[in-house]
């Protein structure tokens, strides 16, 4: 056979194996787990929850997703418990870990997809774009994304309207351990969805989450303070949290405005998160000032 006929058979033989599969292409991923409550939702969003092996701790939405072994907390994940569950791909929420856990996974020949995380509306549907990209699912994801985007900015604008020219104050505080406070600054999931819901943050001097003196607590003079409704430090009796020392010289105090909210609701920026701004902005202004 000349070499021109060698060439037009190779050729043959290779459309041949890509039409009928006899030459391996890239696999889809089978078996995923999932690491964040934002990644979690997304995947049901996206009616891909068939091939989820494995969940974080934080991913207790929907409610099916708790029957999905649980591979440990976000933020301290063991490689022993992830590869445990054998997955073929991990979607991971930014600041999963530690990072010698992620450095073990991504050394595991096991596809790691790292997703960022931004409090924003843009935020949220670049999560979903990039969920969506590692399902091969990007049209699904894009329809999904622009139907978000739609109820985000739908409901940003009620917020803002709702709050008009006098918008609360909020103080978001993630514990109250040892009797000191633990406050959500700038940069934060809390600062995000305070802001989205049409109220300013109390707290802006740091980012993320730090604990805060009397002095300032009282210096930020807070009209609402925000709290996870879930147990622990988190769970602090109204009348106890509006007596402590930090917290009784504010007009939130004197008011009794504290708002208790579902936290992967009000924290997760995920799908839902444009309901989680309306039920925000309702509690924050449901009483006249």
């Amino acid at each position: 056979m000349s070499a021109f006929g060698r060439l037009f058979l190779g050729l043959n033989l290779l459309m041949a194996g890509l039409l009928f599969g006899s030459i391996a292409l890239a696999e889809v991923p089978k078996r995923i787990v999932s690491v964040g409550g934002s990644v979690t939702e997304i995947i049901y969003a996206l009616g891909q929850q068939d091939r989820l092996i494995g969940r974080d701790r934080t991913s207790s939405y929907p409610a099916a997703a708790l029957a999905l072994p649980d591979i440990g907390y976000a933020r301290a994940l063991s490689p022993e418990g992830v590869l445990s569950v054998a997955p073929d791909m991990i979607i991971a929420i930014e600041g999963a870990g530690p990072p010698e856990t992620l450095d073990v996974l991504e050394n595991a020949q096991v596809d790691y997809v790292p997703v960022p995380e931004v409090f924003s509306a843009d935020g949220i549907t670049e999560k979903i774009r990039i969920v969506g990209a590692a399902l091969g699912e990007e049209t699904e994801a894009e329809a999904l994304a622009q139907k978000v985007e739609q109820d985000l900015r739908s409901a940003e604008a009620d917020a803002a309207s709702v709050a008009g020219e006098h918008p609360k104050k909020v103080l978001f505080i993630l514990s109250t351990h040892g009797g000191r406070v633990m406050a959500g600054g700038a940069n934060s999931a809390a600062d995000g969805i305070i802001r989205m819901a049409g109220a300013i943050n109390a707290v802006t001097e740091f980012d993320g989450y730090k604990p805060m003196t009397d002095e300032a607590i009282a210096q930020a003079a807070p009209d609402v303070i925000l709290m996870m409704d879930r147990g622990g430090d988190h769970g602090i009796a109204i009348d106890a949290l509006l007596a402590m020392p930090s917290i009784a010289p504010t007009p939130a105090a004197q008011n009794a405005m504290v708002v208790r909210m579902n936290g992967l609701h009000l924290l997760g920026f995920g799908p839902r998160t444009a309901s989680a701004i309306t039920e925000l902005n309702q509690a924050l202004y449901s009483e006249a000032d």
